[in-house]
């Protein structure tokens, strides 16, 4: 650790630009979104935009708390972090504490204030793997060592999360473990191997859940009930089109008026792209582009191999969720419900953004001047990365 003390560089500021540009794009498109349902509901037009900021303010708070916070310090705790984490996403299933809304049980209520675990229980198992994948070092090709136990701890959470039930971020935790194993260089056969194992389990749970089977077939066939099931994946679709290059004008699309469920969480990309156009929905997923590419290149400068694990974690979570957003409201995967980072409305999703964030923020301060190169299991010795070239041949 050392290098830690005695190599501070200054923070990356384009990704801190980046993301304070897509919280403000947020801010706009939530008023306009949500000014006329939270009028209608609330008696305050500014209903959502309000806590928002309280959420911003605080997420920012977090982001700048995190970002002066050395990041090996996560490693010394990650026990302590995986096991509050894990506790509560078991808290939240009783009927007693979890707060349930739309048939789901995925909230903590402190009064006012709404908490969804399975939020920071990503960072957690995040954090987790990187510092296990990193402590094990060449180690991880062994399947009893570097794979099995992150299958492990990985499937408890995805379990957890499962019985709430969420499904779409149980299908986040999933590919983020497997990319993680994948960046560190676990055997690609055993990858593939549970992969393919997976997939029965992954239609027995949309085969149990009406909702779920219906929303593929949705999917499969927009047009097959257009006025329940399809009805959101419609209605998305046509804000689209009817934004055309420009957008009809900032506050004046239709599709928000009650037309489009959720317009200010979920399809909130929608409502950008009918007021803002093709140009609107280009320029905001240019950021979310730029603010991967920003954690990547910190992943490969970053100074051993947790900071390298735990920057790829980070990064792929952002890119992964704004991804499989962006990709339901254009009709490109099924309807799930995942917020649009830094823009959709939700505190625990903002706040767990901005602490990711800022997490990047101090691994790039510790960045190497120079990038070595880099590819997949890079952190092996020559020696064996040979030895496994030769297993995997």
């Amino acid at each position: 650790m050392a290098y830690l003390s005695e190599h501070k560089n200054s923070y990356d500021l384009v990704l801190l630009f980046l993301t304070l540009a897509l919280i403000g794009i947020g801010l706009v498109m939530l008023y306009s979104s949500s000014s006329i349902m939270a009028q209608e509901r609330f008696g305050d037009g500014m209903y959502f935009v309000k806590r928002q900021i309280v959420f911003a303010l605080l997420g920012l708070a977090v982001l700048i708390l995190s970002k002066n916070l050395p990041y090996v310090v996560y490693s010394r705790l990650v026990y302590v972090i995986l096991g509050v984490t894990l506790l509560s996403l078991i808290i939240v299933l009783l009927p007693q504490v979890g707060h349930r809304v739309g048939g789901a049980r995925r909230w903590l209520r402190f009064g006012p204030i709404s908490i969804q675990p399975a939020e920071f229980a990503k960072l957690a198992l995040i954090i987790y793997i990187s510092y296990s994948l990193a402590k094990k070092k060449e180690r991880v090709s062994e399947l009893s060592v570097g794979y099995a136990p992150h299958l492990v701890v990985s499937a408890v959470f995805i379990g957890l999360v499962v019985m709430q039930p969420d499904l779409g971020t149980a299908i986040t935790f999933a590919v983020l473990t497997f990319l993680l194993l994948f960046v560190a260089g676990v055997r690609l056969r055993y990858l593939l191997a549970t992969g393919l194992a997976v997939i029965p389990l992954l239609a027995l749970a949309i085969a149990q859940k009406g909702y779920r089977w219906e929303r593929l077939l949705a999917f499969l066939n927009p047009w097959r009930d257009p006025s329940n099931t399809s009805f959101q994946l419609l209605h998305s679709l046509l804000a689209l089109g009817t934004g055309g290059p420009l957008g009809v004008g900032l506050g004046s699309g239709q599709q928000k008026l009650f037309y489009l469920p959720e317009p200010h969480t979920d399809f909130i990309l929608a409502v950008i792209g009918e007021e803002t156009g093709i140009v609107g929905v280009s320029i905001v997923l240019l950021l979310y582009a730029l603010l991967i590419y920003k954690g990547v290149k910190i992943a490969l400068r970053a100074p051993e191999r947790f900071g390298t694990y735990l920057a790829f974690g980070l990064t792929l979570a952002v890119g992964l969720q704004a991804l499989i957003n962006s990709a339901v409201v254009m009709g490109l995967l099924p309807t799930k419900g995942l917020p649009l980072p830094f823009i959709s409305y939700g505190g625990s999703s903002l706040l767990t953004n901005l602490f990711a964030v800022g997490i990047l923020l101090n691994i790039s301060s510790y960045a190497r001047e120079y990038s070595q190169g880099w590819h997949r299991g890079n952190w092996l010795s020559p020696k064996t990365r040979g030895r496994r070239s030769k297993a995997n041949a």
